[in-house]
């Protein structure tokens, strides 16, 4: 179990207070990071890149259309010659189960950055690092968190899910009912709440109304057009959940709205001003958590 006071976020903190005193340090000096997407990326991979760099270290970039993998070199393959001149892999890959497929070939660590339409762990763990800092008593006992979006394509939620199972909370699934949230998903949600002894529970909806006056958390997620077969299949359900100012008037006047972004209209700029809006200081948070995991992945003392 992940406590929110827990070795990672410590070490989050100290580099955020690190940040805002310093800049950076010298603290992965002579270390360099393989940073490897094959899939498109702004948030994920330039907060990896300003991780390492604000600790001292250096990246050698690489993305699909300039690596071997046109030629039609094995994931694996690709693996074991980058860690010849890297200490550590990150991995966006379009296959779900890329990520174990890479660390199973590697001898250095990998750390997955989304596989697909599998998972994003450390999205999930950044999403938690933000939740402690909203909600006004930064503990999760007892408070509702709605997910809402493309709940079947979405690795985000996917992630944060298994991960809220490990803490007493109630989940909210809102989305259209061809975008509802995989039973697989939440069969080990049930799984890994009866492990840990949280009772979690979980409910599905169809629309906002349903759960915006009563979540602590509001999560919210992009219809992820290119996971669509069909442009007649997006359309259908592209802005069917919009989040306005007529449904922050009616939410909690402490509750934390997130997103992951990239948003594309299913929350309105009109938004960003409310001081519920948590999606910006999310994405800051992102660096902090991956300075962290970088840290701790590299073994340096005393992070």
């Amino acid at each position: 179990m992940l406590p929110l006071g827990s070795e990672l976020f410590a070490v989050a903190d100290r580099m955020r207070a690190m940040v805002a005193a310093q800049g950076k340090n010298d603290m992965l000096r002579g270390k360099i990071l393989a940073n490897v997407f094959f899939e498109a990326s702004t948030r994920t991979s330039c907060s990896f890149q300003a991780a390492m760099l604000r600790l001292g270290g250096d990246v050698l970039p690489l993305n699909e259309s300039g690596s071997s993998a046109k030629k039609g070199e094995t994931l694996g393959d690709t693996i074991r010659c980058l860690e010849c001149y890297a200490d550590v892999t990150v991995l966006r890959h379009p296959l779900v189960g890329s990520a174990a497929a890479a660390a199973a070939a590697a001898r250095k660590p990998v750390i997955n950055a989304g596989d697909g339409v599998g998972e994003h762990p450390t999205q999930s763990l950044l999403d938690l690092y933000t939740i402690r800092d909203e909600l006004p008593d930064h503990s999760l006992a007892g408070k509702t968190i709605a997910l809402v979006g493309d709940l079947k394509n979405g690795r985000t939620v996917h992630s944060l899910a298994m991960l809220l199972a490990k803490y007493a909370v109630a989940l909210q699934f809102v989305a259209p009912p061809s975008l509802q949230m995989p039973q697989h998903v939440k069969d080990e949600v049930a799984a890994i709440s009866a492990r840990h002894g949280t009772a979690v529970t979980f409910t599905e909806h169809e629309a906002l109304a349903e759960v915006g006056g009563a979540c602590d958390v509001m999560y919210v997620t992009r219809v992820q057009k290119e996971r669509f077969a069909t442009e007649a299949e997006y359309e259908a359900v592209k802005g069917v959940l919009v989040v306005t100012p007529a449904t922050m008037a009616v939410a909690r006047p402490a509750m934390a709205l997130m997103h992951p972004l990239p948003r594309v209209g299913e929350i309105l700029e009109s938004v960003d001003d409310d001081p519920r809006a948590a999606y910006f200081r999310q994405m800051e948070n992102g660096l902090y958590v991956r300075m962290a995991l970088l840290a701790l992945v590299m073994g340096v003392e005393g992070c």
